[in-house]
């Protein structure tokens, strides 16, 4: 059974992550800087961080220093929160210890976490047989040929398992933590904390997962940028082909096919996706029903907006709002900032990702 963090925040969730011999002190700084560094002026009982190692010998760490930890897997197997960043050989074995201090985690109901190459870790362990993870897009197909059971998506930035989270590359474990904090303190907490390290507290301003195909120069790509923003501007307007062609100042087709060379996928997908994301938002910080927030970021119907936030987002809007509501605050633990929101009961139903629609 997953342990959920504390309803009340009376007690700091514990996190545990995981240090190694030949390890990248990226992906562990990372951690430590979300988790590690205290927050009093964030009004919440902050994360208490251990950091462990299988050995309590000097740790080599890439850049020529080394490194020694305090805890042993012992604080890995107690922590609700157990982080992998990385392993040291993507085509080694992880040793049975760790494996085994995984399971008993994972068995215990923590949840567990890995970034960029850790997912072999939890691959090893068992833990990714039948469900979907990712990893760092060059490690994703031996992740694949190693462990067949997994159902590796190398297309996503990270991957909610709500039990086994997986994320990609190292930049994107940080999408991920922000995550974890996001489900913990609600978004109000998450936006303050990734205010704090100048980084979006979403990928492209929202929760978009996919990672966009890289923009080729192309002839009049200005005029295709001058579309989109006047489109971003106008979602809640009715937007066609013939508009878009319109404020690029081309022709329907040359807009098409200008648009498709530069950003990978067509004009009207695109829209759709940031309608999408435009209601995040409003489902995470407001009470507005679902039929207002179609109509406030251009959808025509309700059904329509369901149906394509379903395919995107993998989840219904009322399912992710339940998911991503601020959870409940007491008079001393109020989220930073003015606004006091209220999380509703209930979960997600399913894992979420944001893809082209």
């Amino acid at each position: 059974m997953l342990i959920p963090p504390p309803a009340s925040h009376a007690t700091p969730p514990a996190v545990s992550v995981l240090a190694f011999d030949g390890m990248s002190p990226f992906e562990l700084g990372c951690v430590v800087e979300i988790f590690g560094i205290a927050r009093p002026e964030l009004e919440v009982p902050w994360y208490r961080l251990s950091v462990c190692a299988e050995t309590p010998a000097d740790l080599r760490v890439t850049g020529g220093f080394t490194m020694r930890t305090e805890h042993g897997l012992d604080a890995l197997e107690a922590a609700s929160t157990v982080i992998v960043p990385g392993v040291a050989n993507v085509h080694g074995e992880v040793s049975p210890e760790v494996v085994t201090a995984l399971r008993r985690a994972h068995d215990r109901g923590a949840r567990v976490v890995s970034i960029c190459s850790g997912a072999f870790a939890l691959a090893a362990a068992g833990l990714l047989n039948g469900r979907r993870a990712t990893t760092h897009w060059k490690y994703a197909e031996l992740l694949q040929h190693r462990f067949p059971r997994v159902e590796v998506d190398p297309d996503v930035l990270y991957v909610d398992g709500e039990d086994v989270l997986t994320s990609a590359g190292s930049a994107a474990g940080l999408d991920l933590l922000i995550h974890l904090v996001r489900k913990d303190y609600g978004p109000g907490v998450a936006n303050e904390v990734a205010r704090r390290l100048v980084i979006p507290p979403h990928r492209e301003g929202g929760q978009a997962q996919f990672i966009q195909a890289a923009v080729p120069h192309v002839e009049d790509g200005a005029a295709v940028t001058a579309a989109m923003a006047w489109a971003l501007e106008h979602l809640a307007e009715p937007i066609t082909i013939a508009t878009l062609a319109e404020a690029a100042h081309m022709s329907p087709r040359t807009f098409i096919r200008h648009f498709g060379r530069q950003t990978g996928t067509s004009p009207l997908r695109w829209v759709i996706s940031q309608r999408v994301a435009a209601s995040l938002t409003m489902l995470e910080s407001t009470s507005v029903p679902v039929e207002d927030i179609a109509s406030a970021v251009g959808f025509d119907s309700t059904a329509t907006f369901r149906h394509h936030f379903t395919r995107t987002m993998r989840t219904s809007p009322s399912a992710y709002r339940r998911a991503f509501r601020a959870p409940a605050w007491s008079d001393h633990t109020k989220p930073h900032g003015s606004e006091r929101r209220t999380r509703e009961q209930g979960s997600a139903t399913e894992p979420w990702r944001e893809t082209n629609p």
